[in-house]
């Protein structure tokens, strides 16, 4: 019983950390996109040394005008989940189409004139819609990102060269079939077109990886700490190594994280669900 009690307690500390930290932040920034903001520790942060930024864009799935599905997965759901990131958070909701790097670039100005951010440590991390929008974000404020990574997209802006300055991690299972892996090969063959060795350049194919197999990589803790390793003041920008992406890094990419697993929210849905069904039926 005490055991079940201390459990229960660290749910509730974990729920009022993640909802004291975070923030919606609606029509703020006129012409750009509405955002959540999610604050490392306020009161620290203001007061001491400036915190890194995280630009989480979300895949196509998440699109819309209701704030509340961008926190359906990703790194807002990982913080909610439990995993604890020093860094702020920028996780916008594009109503829909293709990512605007410049409307990205517009939130990180307004958070930085609100808050003590690191303007040497900003990174983007982002899949399929959100990948491209990593690589588009990345391509056009190379002197901006310190580090990124482009899960399972492409790139639409039409030079891509730039991204050869910036320590970048490519990701893309071969068993895709909602974005073609060649997208990514597409990406890659700039950069080294640029430089043959593209020394900032990691890019997995993995094999047997589908769609949506990497999403579970924005609640590995290792995935922040690669980006967090990265700054601009590198000079060389060289790149950190990265780890082995497989079927065990899937399996333990939950490891540590104790509020609202993504199974209790499947299942809230299709209760809810369920309950519509039942009340139509009763009409």
């Amino acid at each position: 019983m005490k055991r079940f009690l201390l459990i229960l307690l660290a749910l509730f500390t974990t729920a009022a950390l993640s909802a004291q930290h975070l923030k919606a932040m609606r029509g703020v920034v006129p012409g750009s996109y509405d955002f959540w903001l999610y604050t490392p520790d306020p009161s620290a942060a203001e007061e001491f040394e400036p915190k890194p930024v995280v630009i989480f864009l979300h895949g196509a799935s998440l699109c819309g005008r209701d704030l509340d599905r961008v926190k359906r997965y990703g790194t807002i759901d990982a913080i909610e989940m439990g995993r604890r990131l020093d860094a702020y958070v920028i996780a916008p909701q594009n109503p829909g189409g293709s990512w605007n790097p410049d409307k990205v670039m517009a939130l990180l100005d307004y958070v930085s004139d609100e808050h003590n951010i690191d303007y040497d440590r900003v990174y983007v991390i982002g899949m399929s819609l959100g990948g491209y929008g990593t690589i588009d974000v990345t391509a056009r404020y190379p002197d901006r990102v310190a580090a990124a990574i482009a899960m399972c997209g492409g790139g639409s802006v039409s030079d891509l060269k730039p991204l050869s300055e910036v320590p970048l991690w490519l990701i893309h299972g071969t068993a895709d079939r909602a974005v073609s892996i060649s997208q990514s090969d597409r990406v890659a063959s700039v950069i080294r077109s640029v430089d043959p060795q593209s020394p900032r350049l990691t890019y997995d194919r993995v094999a047997g990886w589908n769609h949506g197999s990497p999403a579970r990589l924005f609640y590995h803790r290792d995935i922040y700490d690669w980006l967090f390793s990265h700054t601009l003041k590198d000079p060389s920008r060289s790149i950190s190594p990265t780890f082995t992406l497989d079927n065990t890094v899937l399996s333990n990419a939950y490891d540590g994280l104790t509020f609202k697993s993504r199974s209790s929210k499947a299942t809230r849905r299709k209760a809810a669900s369920r309950k519509k069904t039942s009340k139509r039926k009763k009409k």
